[in-house]
């Protein structure tokens, strides 16, 4: 077990741990006023950390509630969703950033509207206008993020609608900027309603239609972010649009899936957050790949291979470092919190992962993955770790993920995570690399849903 994991994994006998989906709203067939609640509590602790300028070993101890109200009558419904994300045991050298801390938070609070056919007889369609979360398409570019203690959310107007073997999503959003962001006021857990305006803009869509080339699905999609400076809050100016086109066939037993995602990024942004910094034109790309095989039968065996690949930025012409926007991360790359090291951003990774389930409470994963720079003198992923001059190589290291999730009741569940990085050399070499040569990351969590 990572060093210093033992000490205050007790806390997990005092807390209680949940995961709502986060989508996690009462089926929507059940008329009148309904609830839902859940509570976690996650401890986890980092030795050799692999980004830059944080402690080199570190222990947190997140606690996360949320909870959900619901009243439907007919065709409408009223949605509200506290959530409440909090860190212990951290300091001023600790990775704590708004992914960690959102106090007391409205998350949800929208009207939905079903309209049925609408638009025609074997249609449908939904309406939802207020603060809601959203998860579209692979959640690689739009995603709430479970994993993670905090959730992204966005205020605005969602639109859905399907027919047959088609149906297609559209939003005019304004992302939530989570507050407050400054490190002493999220280390002492302080209250602060997040934000969202015209400053930040999120709209688009997708489209998708099953069963089009044999059984698999084809997905496009186009979103648009725009962002600009407030009184306080400097950013980058980014003006970005961002294209994907999606094949995926889902796991089935004794059936070989797959999935191969195309993202294309173009657009514009300031060269830094200073004032009147220059614009640069952005071209960049990522691509997901992926075939997996699932055996049927006792331990439900399923392997998996899969290569990810986003664009870092290189020297001259455009800005070419890869944005995944509101994307999530642990389905397809590694945990967040202290480790929170891998992201789609330069980085070249192909993996293989194999998947079990002993019985209908157990589930266990395990993952190797080797992991390049795209780019030589770009930060990899995002452990802040760069060489400008491109002297220290392209290597980064090998990542070997496990998890195990165990369920005690059909509200209980425990999960252990545990991922060991060998630091390439790269990470061990480029100017800013921390020293270790190894990164050790654990982390318990006790989860409930009510």
């Amino acid at each position: 077990m990572v060093k210093g994991v033992a000490p205050i994994a007790a806390l997990l006998a005092f807390g209680a741990a949940g995961a709502a989906q986060a989508q996690g709203v009462p089926p929507p067939s059940a008329e009148g006023l309904t609830f839902a609640a859940s509570e976690r509590v996650r401890v986890e602790a980092i030795d050799g950390q692999a980004r830059a300028g944080f402690n080199d070993s570190d222990q947190l101890v997140n606690f996360r509630t949320t909870l959900l109200a619901r009243y439907q009558q007919g065709a409408v419904s009223v949605v509200g969703e506290l959530w409440d994300s909090r860190v212990y045991n951290g300091n001023r050298g600790s990775p704590v950033t708004t992914g960690e801390v959102n106090t007391l938070e409205p998350v949800q609070a929208y009207v939905q509207l079903d309209l049925g056919a609408a638009l025609g007889r074997g249609s449908k369609l939904r309406l939802q206008v207020g603060r809601f979360m959203l998860n579209l398409g692979s959640r690689r570019l739009v995603a709430a993020d479970d994993y993670r203690n905090t959730t992204n959310g966005y205020t605005g107007v969602r639109a859905d609608w399907s027919a047959g073997r088609w149906a297609a999503t559209a939003i005019y959003t304004m992302p939530q900027r989570r507050r407050p962001d400054d490190l002493d006021a999220l280390l002492s857990n302080q209250p602060a309603i997040d934000r969202e305006g015209a400053a930040l803009v999120l709209w688009g869509g997708l489209i998708s239609r099953a069963r089009t080339i044999g059984p698999a699905t084809i997905e496009a999609s186009y979103f648009h972010l725009g962002e600009h400076d407030t009184p306080g809050r400097p950013t980058r100016d980014r003006s970005l649009d961002t294209a994907s086109v999606r094949i995926v066939r889902d796991p089935a037993p004794a059936k070989l899936d797959y999935e191969i995602e195309a993202i294309g990024q173009t657009g514009s942004q300031s060269g830094s957050i200073a004032a009147g910094a220059a614009r640069q034109a952005v071209r960049a790309w990522f691509v997901h790949a992926r075939a997996g095989y699932s055996w049927a039968g006792a331990w439900k065996p399923r392997l998996m291979a899969e290569f990810d690949y986003a664009s870092g930025d290189a020297p001259g012409g455009s800005y070419g470092r890869f944005d995944t926007l509101f994307g999530m991360r642990r389905a397809d790359l590694a945990p967040a919190g202290l480790y929170n090291a891998i992201a789609r951003s330069n980085v070249v990774a192909p993996s293989l992962q194999a998947e079990a389930a002993p019985d209908a409470r157990t589930d266990l994963m395990l993952s190797y993955r080797p992991m390049w720079l795209a780019a030589r003198t770009d930060a990899f992923a995002s452990t802040g770790v760069r060489d400008a001059r491109g002297r220290s190589g392209d290597f980064a290291g090998h990542q070997l993920d496990g998890r195990v999730r165990y369920r005690l009741s059909k509200a209980v569940r425990l999960e252990a995570d545990a991922v060991l990085l060998a630091k390439g050399r790269f990470l061990r070499d480029a100017p800013n690399a921390p020293p270790e040569r190894w990164t050790k990351y654990g982390v318990l969590n006790l989860m409930i849903n009510l």
